[in-house]
């Protein structure tokens, strides 16, 4: 067992956490929209054919809001293709996952779908095939009253009010060679600048998102960046990154470890963020989308290689992940760095929401099911609100192959003044017990709440097979008295402590 110390101190309070860093992500790739989301004739199916057992589960992880439909697949799609009737609607072949869209769902049922589950949408446009008209006309579609063509032509289809969607995403990894309409930065910055100003000049309400790079491991990584700023800060509300992160092969402290190469991606962005600000003489910061990000152990070249198998086919499932619970903590680490860095992250998007790198699961006809990455979120998702406490922690650390010093311990502490609580979440990186003291300075704490605790004594464990395997925990393994608690971490372990205060 090892010690660990945390200071709380009530006057060193940090950024408010935004809500909708409990997001998540669906695309039109494999299983996530048909038979994950959108299922006609599934048991649970409802007049719009959506899975009612998906939207319970989605309700309960708390999701606040999905990004729409891509991904991969926005660079090559033609947003008419999915609306008006469903029997007039082209079939197309999808060429980033080389498979068949039959454009059963499009805009029309993601709204309707998203305004079921409690969401708010995040509209994805082509800037691979597409450009800036595709963007306006969509805009025009989503946003604007009656009276226009698009704007009619979304009354014609049976929706007399604008879905006022209120985040617009200007294309999806420009940055990446696999990309359909891969872009130069310099080429991507000028289309930036035309279409943000074009979209703001329709409806000024919309609020951009700019990519970024698309994981640290770019070649082009900060210089993108830097560059595409240059050309677009004006007209950019947020800026979007992606990563992913695997290797399990490594032992599980370096795969742990991972969430802090994480907090160096994010820290590095912003400086350059702040860089280009600083360079045009702009008061108005720009903030952080991070829309696409989780666990993703299948390698690259196995998914190439799965998708390439698929020979046009409708909803072909691949890539399908089965998380671990070691899986679990490092997904836990990633979703708590985002409340770390609370000040400019925004919105974050976990991916995807159904069946690819998935926190839910569904069989064709069947069943629907959680992976142990779903507790972590739907926890931190439900109490993970107020403000972020720039707390002080004092554990010992280990060393990574990189010598990246990692404390035994990781955690965020929030502030919730409205429910009159602190909540902490934490991961022990260790296989040993953690004695874990918390010293609560100018609060006064009257009871523990909730006191929650997912591990397994096998972190390669998973809910594949029995669904129920790895679940959380009440624990009763604390101790309150007055300023001061104490607990015991179990060895590779999420908790969450919720503690009451007077």
């Amino acid at each position: 067992m090892y010690q660990a110390q945390l200071y709380v101190n009530k006057v060193f309070q940090g950024a408010p956490i935004s809500p909708y860093l409990y997001g998540s992500f669906v695309e039109h790739m494999g299983r996530v929209v048909y038979s994950g989301i959108y299922e006609p004739g599934h048991p649970t199916a409802d007049e719009d054919g959506f899975r009612t057992d998906v939207l319970d589960l989605v309700r309960q992880m708390g999701v606040t809001c999905v990004r729409y439909p891509g991904g991969n697949f926005v660079s090559n799609y033609h947003w008419q293709d999915g609306v008006g009737p469903k029997e007039n609607r082209p079939r197309r072949r999808e060429i980033a996952w080389r498979s068949i869209e039959t454009n059963e769902f499009g805009t029309d049922e993601f709204m309707k779908w998203a305004q079921k589950a409690g969401v708010m949408p995040i509209m994805a446009v082509n800037h691979g095939t597409g450009g800036t008209e595709d963007a306006l006309t969509l805009a025009e579609y989503c946003n604007l009253p009656a009276g226009t063509y698009y704007s009619d032509l979304r009354v014609q289809n049976g929706h007399a009010e604008p879905y006022a969607v209120p985040v617009w995403c200007i294309g999806n990894e420009m940055d990446g060679i696999w990309q359909i309409g891969h872009k130069t930065a310099e080429d991507y910055g000028k289309l930036v600048a035309q279409t943000g100003h074009a979209l703001k000049s329709l409806d000024p309400s919309i609020k951009t998102v700019v990519c970024g790079s698309s994981s640290a491991e770019m070649r082009s990584y900060t210089d993108w960046e830097r560059i595409v700023l240059e050309y677009g800060y004006e007209f950019t509300d947020y800026l979007s990154l992606h990563h992913y992160y695997g290797g399990q092969e490594k032992g599980i402290e370096q795969f742990l470890a991972q969430s802090l190469d994480l907090e160096e991606y994010i820290r590095t962005i912003i400086g350059v963020c702040d860089a280009v600000r600083a360079k045009k003489h702009i008061q108005r910061r720009i903030n952080i989308c991070f829309d696409e990000w989780g666990v993703w152990e299948i390698p690259g070249d196995a998914v190439a290689h799965q998708v390439e198998q698929q020979q046009w086919s409708i909803a072909p499932a691949f890539s399908e992940q089965i998380y671990t619970m070691e899986d679990a903590l490092l997904f836990a680490g990633m979703l708590m760095t985002f409340v770390k860095f609370s000040e400019r992250v925004k919105i974050a998007c976990q991916s995807l929401l159904t069946n690819i790198s998935a926190a839910i699961m569904t069989e064709r006809c069947g069943e629907a099911w959680v992976q142990p990455i779903y507790y972590p979120f739907s926890y931190m998702a439900r109490y993970g609100h107020g403000l972020l406490m720039n707390s002080v922690l004092h554990v010992p650390s280990y060393h990574t192959d990189n010598s990246m010093e990692v404390p035994y311990l990781d955690h965020v502490a929030i502030w919730n003044e409205k429910q009159k609580e602190i909540v902490i979440f934490a991961v022990n990186r260790r296989p040993e017990d953690a004695s874990v003291s918390i010293s609560l300075q100018g609060f006064v704490p009257s009871a523990i709440i909730e006191h929650v605790v997912l591990c397994h004594n096998d972190p390669k464990m998973t809910n594949a097979k029995n669904h129920k395997e790895i679940i959380p925990v009440e624990s009763d393994e604390h101790e309150l008295s007055d300023e001061k608690l104490t607990w015991t971490a179990q060895p590779y372990s999420w908790s969450m402590i919720r503690i009451q205060i007077e």
